[in-house]
């Protein structure tokens, strides 16, 4: 059958968590076999990955290279992508560009993360280069410095008080119970967040994500080239949506405006022809709680400086008005850096085609993904749809 749009043919996700034993390129195997499985072995012309922490970490750049010739792939088009923790978000729109655009017939996208090849130091610089390194970097600013920037400045604004955002992690670790990948599969109790110890002040350890090893595989065709797996919904991208700002946060018109977010939000919208009223879950970028409530404001969710009461009053749960972080989301999933938009959107997949086992979302039919580089300097939206008879 000649459908059109790209469509998802398969999805292979790994464990997250830290892997000593294996290497980067061993990771990603892993993604890459288990989403060419679940695609009844279509073979694809292309793969796109992305990754942020692989030069500064794993000592390895040209990983496009590197993953198609040891998956097996060698002579296909393969390039690889950074745009810090929306690294994966952007390969996965090369991805669909490509498809869409009638250039490729079956993309591969792969995020994958090794961060445990260094330790300590090396991984805060690592991940602190996100920021702009001339007028942050320099001043030591790390990304929970300008999570609790952001956060202060929320909390003072709208008056939020110091548990406002607990909600947040509880709901991550909730969902988390149901997902074997999730490097935290228990549950967090109120008094775990208040008793927390801070990590950068008012952000603690329960605000923060944990940065690990992971990757996650998906493969896009065009409807001609899709294969027939008998009970298995079909799953569009309705739209793909990239939106930058400046970089240094202090450059930034509006610090709790999350600019980039809510321009690629809208004009994911826009292509759909859906609104924030349609989407029946919402994956976003939780590497810190006050991240979670910004992304649901941005995105429409939420009225400004209203995004926290969503978590407090359980809109946000897996029955709630819009589930988020279902399988745990960076909070309890973890963190796999570059790899998280791939995860995401791969977890959407998972809930629309109702392979979410204990963690679905009932009834989910229209789905959004959406991934942050640095202090939301990129933001990358994709909004996938099962349609109707599907």
């Amino acid at each position: 059958m000649d459908l059109p749009g790209v469509f998802v043919a398969g999805v292979g996700l790994t464990p997250v968590g830290e892997h000593w034993d294996r290497s980067l390129r061993e990771i990603g195997l892993e993604a890459i076999t288990a989403a060419r499985d679940d695609a009844g072995g279509l073979a694809p012309q292309a793969l796109y990955v992305g990754n942020m922490l692989a030069p500064a970490l794993s000592g390895q750049t040209h990983l496009g290279v590197l993953m198609a010739d040891y998956a097996g792939l060698r002579g296909i088009e393969a390039a690889s992508f950074e745009a810090a923790g929306a690294s994966g978000g952007v390969a996965l729109r090369q991805a669909y560009l490509a498809v869409a655009s009638g250039a490729v017939d079956v993309a591969l996208v792969l995020g994958v993360e090794k961060p445990t090849d260094q330790i300590g130091p090396a991984v805060d610089a690592a991940l602190a280069a996100a920021a702009d390194a001339d007028f942050e970097g320099v001043q030591g600013m790390t990304q929970a410095a300008q999570a609790a920037l952001l956060m202060r400045r929320y909390m003072h604004e709208y008056h939020v008080p110091l548990d406002g955002l607990a909600g947040f992690s509880l709901t991550a670790h909730a969902n988390a119970l149901a997902n074997p990948n999730a490097m935290y599969r228990r549950a967090l109790r109120p008094e775990d967040y208040a008793s927390a110890p801070k990590v950068s002040d008012p952000v603690n350890l329960m605000d923060a994500a944990p940065v690990a090893d992971g990757a996650a595989a998906i493969l896009l065709t065009r409807g001609e080239h899709l294969p027939d797996i008998p009970a298995r919904p079909r799953v569009q991208i309705l739209a793909s949506a990239v939106s930058t700002t400046a970089l240094a946060l202090h450059d930034q018109p509006d610090l709790l405006g999350l600019a980039a977010a809510a321009e690629s939000a809208r004009k994911a919208y826009a292509q759909a022809g859906v609104s924030p009223e349609d989407i029946d879950l919402f994956e976003l970028h939780d590497l810190f709680s006050i991240y979670a409530a910004l992304s649901l404001e941005a995105a429409g969710f939420a009225p400004r400086g209203e995004g926290w009461r969503l978590a407090a009053d359980g809109a946000i749960a897996r029955q709630g008005r819009i589930p988020i972080s279902t399988f745990g989301g960076s909070k309890a999933r973890g963190d796999a850096a570059g790899a998280t938009g791939v995860y995401q959107a791969a977890e959407v997949v998972l809930q629309l085609q109702a392979r979410g086992g204990e963690a679905q979302v009932a009834g989910a039919r229209v789905g959004m993904a959406q991934c942050l580089g640095g202090a939301g300097a990129t933001a990358v939206t994709h909004i996938l749809s099962r349609p109707e008879g599907s």
